[in-house]
């Protein structure tokens, strides 16, 4: 069996780039909203360290976006599927595999959430966005032909893969800057 992955552009497209300058935006805005989060409860460090962690994230995606590191993974997975006698069934597979990520992500919202209790409603909205992108991440290195073709649809001109990676990545940076106007304001007075 031969290994068909090499390193390059994921996707070389604007949309592809434009993807990976959100994912490079927001880490960038998540690190600063970290640095400035000031509380004298430990939940303001907590909080801090939720902001760190979504900052590495999306950095750790942004340059997967660009590798395209989930097709290596992809790939490993047929190899598998293929060394193994399963790969006929490898639908059930990825069907049982999407609907795990897709418990596990809504498992880690809910605990997050929880942890997170006493945080201002933008951590809130930056960590459900985060577990959004970092699902839809996985569920798409699962490469389900429904999900792929899904996903390559348009809009308006626009990739469904595009609306959903970007719309995950636009509510952590937009909950970013919110919670950082946020602290100052509560600075200022």
């Amino acid at each position: 069996m031969q290994f068909n992955w090499s390193p390059g552009i994921g996707d070389p497209t604007i949309g592809g780039w434009l993807t990976v300058l959100l994912y490079l935006g927001a880490s960038f805005s998540c690190w600063k909203t970290a640095r400035t989060v000031t509380s004298l409860t430990t939940q303001g460090s907590q909080e801090r360290y939720a902001w760190r962690a979504i900052s590495a994230l999306l950095l750790a995606l942004g340059i997967n976006k660009q590798l395209d590191l989930q097709s290596a993974v992809t790939e490993i997975g047929r190899i598998l599927a293929l060394s193994e006698g399963w790969y006929a069934q490898r639908q059930n597979v990825q069907l049982a595999f999407i609907v795990f990520i897709a418990s596990i992500c809504l498992v880690a919202v809910v605990i997050l959430l929880v942890w997170a209790r006493r945080a201002p409603a933008a951590t809130w909205f930056a960590l459900i966005g985060a577990a959004f992108v970092l699902g839809f991440v996985l569920v798409r290195a699962a490469s389900f032909h429904h999900v792929d073709r899904f996903i390559g649809r348009r809009v308006l001109s626009f990739r469904w893969n595009w609306i959903l990676e970007m719309g995950g990545i636009s509510l952590v940076l937009i909950a970013s800057e919110w919670r950082r106007k946020m602290n100052n304001w509560s600075g200022q007075r």
